[in-house]
Formats: C-alpha cells, structure tokens, sequence
C-alpha cells in the first residue's frame, strides 16, 4: 500500500485542511494517508482548542485513514525538534512520502537546499556568530547566516511554512530516507492572517481569534470549516492559555528559583524575571508582555509557559528528544488499520494502541500533558490516555 505522510496540528481542522488532504492525495496517488498530529499541546506553545481525540476524528471524517500522536516533548518546540518527531515517526511506519504546505517552492526546491545547507554547514555556523548578539531573534539569526553563505537560494525561510517544510527536508536528509517530498501551495489565506473575510479558506489563527471573540454568532467561521466542525465547536467547549493561567501562576509562584532554572529552556536568568513579572500580571496576556522582547518572541515565551506549566526539566527532556520511542495510534479508518497489519512486522519501535503498565514509561509526558490539558476543562473526568482505544472509522 502506498502512503504519504503529513504532520499536522489541526487547531482546529478548517477548509485549508481539507485542501492539503485532498491535494496530498492527488499529488502522491496514495492508498493510505497518515497524519502525525501534535497531541494537547501544540508547536506555538498553546493548549489545544479541544482535544487529542477530538482532532483525530475531524481528521478521520475527512480524509486521513491513520492518526499517529506526535510525543509532546517534540509537539511544543521549534521547527527543528518539531520535524525530528514528525519525520521519525513517519519513518518508523515506512512512509513513502511526505506532503506539507509551504508559501511557495517545489519538493525538490526544498530537498536542493536541504543538501546546500548540510554541504556548508561549517560556514554556515561560523557566519551565524556574526549574527547571534545582535538582538533578534534565533529563527532571525539563522536566516540571516543561511542567506550571507547562500544568497541565491529561492526559499524564504521567514515565512513559517517554509521553515517547517525546510527542516522536514533535513531531517530526511540526515536519516538517509528515501521518503518523498511533496508541496502544496498555501491557497487563499497564509499562516499569520488575522481576519475571515469574505473566504472559503482561512488560518487557523484567524479562525481561533473570531472563536474567542465572536461578533456573530460563529457565522463567518461556518464558511471556512467543515460542516460537522462548525456543529462541534460552536456547541462545545473549548479551551486557551486562559483557563490555565491560574495553574501557571501557581507554578512560577511557588516553585523555588533553583527549580526554575531547571526547567527545560530556561536559560540566561530568565527565572527572576518570571518570578517578578507573575506579580505584576493580571491575565496570562499581560504576563507574555511583560516578559517578551526582541530575542525572547510571544512564540518562545509560550512555549516556555508550557514546559513550566508541565514540569518538563531540562534533564529529562534532554533525554527524551533523543529519538521517538513508540507509536501511539489515536485512530484509523479501515485502510489505516491494513496498513498497520501489513507493517507491524517490520516496525523497530513499540506500536501503542492501549496505555499499560508495560508501555506508560514509552509515553510518560504524554500522560502528564493529557492530565494537565484536562484540569483547564469543566468536564476533568475525561480521560485523556488510560482506558482509551484508538477511534476507529470505516
């Protein structure tokens, strides 16, 4: 059975979705499509507007026929981690190709540059010293010291699609796979647009934004998602940084300064300044503003927030991006599940389809997360691992 692989968050699943999807499997002729989708806590350091599961089955209905967790020590982090799980995960089920959307090259755009970078790397990071203290930000830094060793390339690495599909292509690169690449063009609204408009398709930051500040009654999210998406998520409840700022503030309050300053990226005696700023804060708003800066990005900060609210520590997360450890399935449709019959035999890494005692150390903060993630929601009863088999869908 051919496959392609996509690697998705789906916060939430919107016509553009539906889009890549659709296009994927007419770029690839696929039999199968698997999507590797961040879990409760997403890239841009955010809890997920609903959950896990939730997702799973938007993605299901309409048009993935595998969803496979991506660990969320590689679900909140920076394009290169964030394509270290995503890639590894889809090489570990012996993906064919991978599909994304970018702003704008080709596959082999991508994989050209991929190879440039890697072959100048030494040059590369000597030019990225004449950069690194001048006040912006690493994503900035590193742009800067591709484009002074490679001023012709044609991939603008500012623009976010481009960076994620850019560090897809290396990590494939360095795991020697003979995966595809495969690009569909952003179509109709690009990564950080704000407002719907008059639109079939929208971002998914516009979309959140008109979710928690609705002007009429959902009415312009309806033209930009999935019908059996409006009905859940203007009907049900969902959740933002808001409803865990009390639980963060908490956490930085009454966490000792040597504490802080074990967790994971906090670096450069960033735990006074957030034992100070907590005070000030009214919201969690407020608080990245306080803390934000040139070099420490709204993104960064978020992110940051995460680990803090989750207890992730530099030891053990150093640990844990080292390499994927399992594959959680969180649901198939009846092709995603022959695909895994087929493939089982082959896999190197453990398949999850049931949290037991045996596996719950392979998906330890997975488990954490899916706790945390259900303390900021009115129903908390929901189980967010334990006791839940993978959705299935014909």
């Amino acid at each position: 059975m051919k496959s392609c692989g996509v690697i998705v968050e789906y916060n939430p699943f919107h016509n553009g979705h539906l889009y890549h999807l659709e296009q994927a499997k007419k770029t690839t002729n696929c039999d199968v499509l698997i999507a590797v989708m961040s879990g409760n806590f997403l890239q841009r350091g955010e809890p997920a507007l609903v959950d896990k599961w939730t997702r799973a089955e938007m993605a299901l209905n309409h048009g993935a026929d595998l969803v496979i967790e991506l660990p969320v020590q590689f679900s909140v982090q920076s394009a290169d981690y964030f394509a270290k799980g995503g890639v590894a995960l889809l090489q570990a089920l012996n993906c064919d190709s991978l599909c994304f959307g970018s702003e704008e090259g080709t596959g082999a755009d991508f994989k050209r540059l991929a190879h440039q970078v890697e072959a100048k790397q030494a040059v590369i990071d000597e030019a990225f010293q004449s950069f690194k203290n001048n006040g912006s930000s690493y994503p900035v830094q590193m742009n800067q010291a591709i484009k002074s060793v490679l001023p012709t390339h044609s991939i603008d690495l500012m623009q976010p699609n481009n960076m994620l599909g850019f560090s897809y292509a290396k990590e494939i690169l360095k795991a020697q796979s003979s995966m595809e690449i495969k690009t569909v063009k952003r179509h109709l609204a690009q990564f950080h647009d704000e407002s719907i408009e008059e639109k079939t398709i929208a971002s998914a930051t516009a979309i959140r934004k008109e979710l928690f500040n609705p002007s009429d009654s959902f009415e312009e999210i309806q033209k930009v998602v999935p019908e059996d998406v409006f009905q859940f998520i203007s009907t049900t409840e969902y959740v933002g940084w808001e409803n865990y700022w009390e639980f963060l503030k908490y956490r930085v309050t009454t966490m000792s300064l040597s504490d802080l300053r074990g967790i994971y990226q906090v670096n450069e005696g960033l735990e006074f300044r957030l034992k100070e700023k907590v005070k000030e804060a009214f919201d969690f708003n407020e608080f990245i503003q306080l803390i934000k800066s040139k070099r420490l990005t709204w993104v960064k900060i978020q992110r940051l927030c995460c680990y803090i609210l989750l207890n992730l520590t530099k030891v053990e997360m150093a640990e844990k991006v080292k390499q994927v450890e399992a594959i959680r399935v969180l649901g198939f449709t009846k092709k995603g599940q022959e695909y895994l019959k087929i493939k089982k035999k082959q896999l190197e890494i453990p398949l999850i389809t049931n949290i037991n005692q045996k596996n719950q150390h392979l998906v330890d903060l997975d488990i954490r997360a899916g706790f945390v993630y259900q303390m900021g929601k009115t129903d908390q009863k929901i189980n967010q691992d334990y006791r839940r088999y993978p959705i299935r869908k014909k």
